[in-house]
């Protein structure tokens, strides 16, 4: 899952329609719930919100943008990546982001640099990504070192390129419901509920985890208006977590732990949102291990009106939301370039 969202929680004891940004717009291509295919008679009854599906939606849609970005002002929007070290996981996640950014007509590039990069020498690099013209957007790909002070790296970026959404004048005007660079699961995450006619309106919406890169902005989020949901965020000192999450019309599960939200929390009908996924060791799988959410899929599809899958569900329309940020951050700073008057 992304890094930062793992918050250690309490074992429960079981009980008897448009954006307000110009980044993307719906389309045809876009699929509402009722358009998947109810499960076979026999299989949970909950609907799969289909994660992949919704993304292709957008990344068609940035697709688009793009090549009219690139014929108006004849370049491509730019996108650069940082990362530091030579960690298998960040490594895939990251030639995945620069595949998906190539066939959406972003020119995204990877630097790569050696784990024990000085700080200072990061820092500069991240200047200079600043200073560059052809650069739209800016991403230092999470965890880092822990000899690297993560907050100073973040503050470092100008916030006008800073696709993660990560920034404290980007978060800031998140929370004041400003328009602004959002981090990208979560603005998955909405994506996903206004494209599949989610009705949040008024809504319970729980979320476990309160991390700075899913829990705090998903409340943020999901409190502005035209989502008007009613929030509670629950965390690692929350009492009666078990009672809480049943309340939820959408539940946003987001700890980082594995399996950890079972049939027993889940309200009848209730949205479940997973965006946890983990490695569980599994003697029957050729590599030794499947990946799981932080949600008891099987148990929990047989309560929930609606549910993601894990993969397939928010990990697709992270990617998908970067590219979106790329091309808004790309447009922004044309227009501001533009001559007044």
């Amino acid at each position: 899952m992304p890094a930062g969202t793992r918050d250690r929680l309490p074992d429960v004891p079981k009980t008897p329609r448009t954006l307000r940004t110009a980044r993307v717009h719906p389309s045809s291509l876009t699929p509402s719930l009722a358009s998947f295919p109810p499960p076979p008679t026999g299989s949970p009854m909950a609907q799969l919100i289909d994660g992949k599906a919704v993304a292709a939606a957008v990344r068609a849609e940035v697709a688009e943008g793009a090549a009219a970005f690139a014929e108006a002002h004849g370049r491509r929007p730019g996108l650069r990546v940082v990362l530091l070290g030579d960690n298998a996981a960040s490594q895939s996640y990251v030639r995945a982001k620069a595949r998906a950014a190539d066939a959406a007509g972003i020119d995204a590039e990877t630097l790569l640099r050696p784990a024990d990069l000085a700080e200072a020498d990061l820092l500069a690099l991240i200047a200079e990504l600043n200073a560059d013209p052809a650069v739209d957007g800016i991403l230092v790909q999470l965890p880092l070192p822990d000899y690297v002070d993560e907050a100073a790296v973040i503050r470092a970026i100008d916030p006008a390129k800073d696709v993660d959404g990560f920034h404290p004048e980007n978060v800031g005007k998140l929370v004041l419901g400003e328009e602004t660079l959002e981090p990208c699961t979560p603005a998955g995450i909405v994506e996903m509920l206004r494209r599949t006619d989610v009705e949040t309106s008024g809504a319970h919406a729980v979320i476990v985890g309160r991390s700075n890169i899913v829990g705090k902005p998903m409340a943020s989020l999901l409190l502005r208006r035209g989502l008007d949901c009613t929030v509670t965020v629950c965390h690692s000192r929350t009492r009666d977590l078990a009672q809480i999450t049943r309340q939820a019309d959408i539940l946003v599960a987001a700890i980082g732990r594995a399996e950890f939200v079972t049939a027993d929390m889940v309200k009848a009908g209730a949205t479940v949102i997973d965006v946890g996924i983990n490695r569980v060791e599994d003697a029957t799988r050729e590599r030794g291990y499947r990946l799981t959410g932080d949600v008891d899929f099987e148990a929990v599809s047989e309560v929930a009106g609606a549910i993601t899958p894990v993969p397939g569900g928010v990990g697709p329309m992270t990617i998908a939301m970067l590219l979106a940020n790329t091309l808004e951050a790309a447009r922004r700073r044309q227009a501001r370039s533009q001559p007044s008057g």
